[in-house]
């Protein structure tokens, strides 16, 4: 897998995806951004949270529930000192569907978090993940 991080200006940057992708990355204005952006760590954030939504929903459906969505809501506390990295992350699963099996949903966060989610279980030497779910009627 490939990417490109290339400044636009002060601390302006457009990511490239290898898949053909681009997002804007900026830092707050007291570090010379101009918010034009979200911020790197933000993007580990999206991307723990894409991971793992993903493969919720694509085990579900593998088991034939019908799942019509699933947001995935995460807290994350960093460290107070350099390097910042993420200490405690918590990912909440909203999960909407027909007659969901409950015990399907907690199967599918499990395996996200212990076996498929790569970005979890990376973030995962550093930070304390937890999960939880709800499941929505509809």
């Amino acid at each position: 897998m490939k990417a490109r991080v290339k400044l636009i200006e002060g601390v302006s940057f457009v990511g490239q995806s290898e898949s053909g992708h681009s997002v804007v990355m900026d830092g707050p204005p007291e570090s010379g951004g101009r918010n034009l952006g979200v911020r790197p760590m933000e993007m580990l954030l999206l991307g723990l949270g894409g991971c793992s939504a993903f493969d919720v929903v694509h085990i579900l459906r593998k088991s034939r529930q019908q799942v019509s969505d699933c947001v995935a809501d995460l807290d994350a506390i960093r460290a107070d000192s350099d390097p910042k990295v993420f200490t405690k992350i918590h990912v909440h699963f909203t999960v909407t569907g027909k007659a969901l099996d409950p015990k399907r949903v907690e199967q599918a966060v499990k395996l996200s978090a212990e076996k498929y989610c790569s970005a979890s279980i990376m973030l995962g030497k550093t930070a304390a993940i937890t999960h939880d779910f709800e499941i929505v009627e509809g």
